[in-house]
């Protein structure tokens, strides 16, 4: 999939206010440099003395004029279980999905905390709610904004040089809020600006629809979660439209795809164990329980945000060692390892 270009209008706006005077005075046709700043020209079609004018106009570089890769693709969190299964997509958003007290405001913090590492803008537009664990959120946010007006000006102000994550609260979509931000903010060749939506009250944690169309749907498994086995996001109800078409690796793709299988297999024989023990599962059965097994153990993953409660460091995995681990798992590299050797760890040990 070609790299998609586009032309960062906001900036380019801000530091010349006359652009069309601008333009012309620099030699440039004024249709040209409007209909790349429109989009009806892709920035890949554009001559560079254009763009290297444009960009001297500006008193920035080509790379800041730029924005690269603005089309539909994954955003790495380091966190196992959501990059394999269901990856953030740039620019888009993504639903939590939970009962109370599952997880979701740590691992929205820890989200936070994350995408800070990487260079985002965060901002959490608070509800008017202290629902507990809020503050752990809070903690982890770069701003906090308590209305649209506030938020607005926020996001104006900062995506001129970065990508923007926003934790919002489902109330911000019931009253349109939401809605009304975004078609506020709608602006060509602006940088993309991800949401990440809570249901902090947990009114409808069965309900894949709660928020409207998402990109990437997070469903919380009340199972993981009495084994104490986190982030306990399922692997099988958790989606992404990243997984969809074109926009994967075929390498994530397929080990995704394997893994679903394996641990969809592993929790029908897991409730047979359950129910009445190892003798009523065959040899093989026995042999891909075990396997997955150890697989559901090495997506227990440390974060951040807990290590004062855990004393144990958070673990960020690229994308490209979480499929290297998985691969190893299902290929039988760890059979002879103990799952409780894999739980709540980082990468898998190397090979000697």
């Amino acid at each position: 999939m070609e790299e998609e270009l586009q032309l960062n209008v906001p900036l380019l706006r801000r530091r010349v206010p006359n652009l069309t005077t601008a333009a012309k005075e620099a030699g440039l046709r004024a249709a040209t440099v409007s209909n790349l700043c429109t989009g009806k020209i892709p920035v890949g079609r554009a001559e560079v003395k254009t763009l290297v004018a444009l960009a001297s106009l500006a008193g920035c570089s080509l790379d800041e004029l730029i924005i690269r890769g603005s089309g539909l693709r994954m955003i790495e969190t380091g966190i196992k279980a959501l990059d394999l299964f269901a990856p953030v997509v740039r620019g888009g958003t993504v639903g939590f999905v939970a009962r109370p007290n599952m997880g979701q405001l740590v691992l929205l913090a820890e989200l936070m905390l994350r995408m800070k590492k990487r260079g985002f803008a965060t901002i959490f537009w608070a509800p008017h709610s202290n629902t507990p664990g809020i503050d752990h959120v809070r903690a982890q946010s770069e701003f906090i904004c308590s209305t649209q007006e506030e938020i607005h000006q926020k996001i104006v102000e900062l995506r001129e040089e970065k990508d923007i994550l926003i934790g919002v609260d489902r109330s911000k979509v019931l009253s349109g809020e939401l809605l009304s931000l975004r078609e506020n903010l709608k602006e060509v060749g602006a940088r993309p600006i991800t949401i990440a939506l809570v249901d902090t009250k947990g009114e409808v944690p069965d309900e894949e629809g709660a928020y409207g169309p998402l990109d990437a749907l997070w469903k919380f498994d009340a199972d993981l979660i009495s084994r104490s086995i986190y982030p306990a996001i399922d692997p099988l109800a958790s989606i992404s439209t990243v997984l969809e078409g074109p926009y994967l690796d075929a390498v994530h793709l397929a080990a995704q795809q394997r893994a679903r299988k394996l641990l969809r297999r592993y929790r029908e024989l897991r409730s047979l164990v359950v129910t009445q023990g190892f003798d009523k599962i065959s040899d093989p059965d026995l042999q891909l329980y075990k396997k997955g097994e150890r697989l559901e153990a090495y997506l227990a993953q440390p974060f951040y945000v807990s290590e004062p409660y855990t004393n144990v460091s958070g673990e960020w995995l690229t994308l490209y060692e979480t499929l290297e681990d998985v691969k190893r798992i299902l290929d039988g590299e760890m059979d002879s390892t103990d799952p409780s050797e894999l739980f709540f760890k980082g990468r898998l040990v190397s090979r000697t």
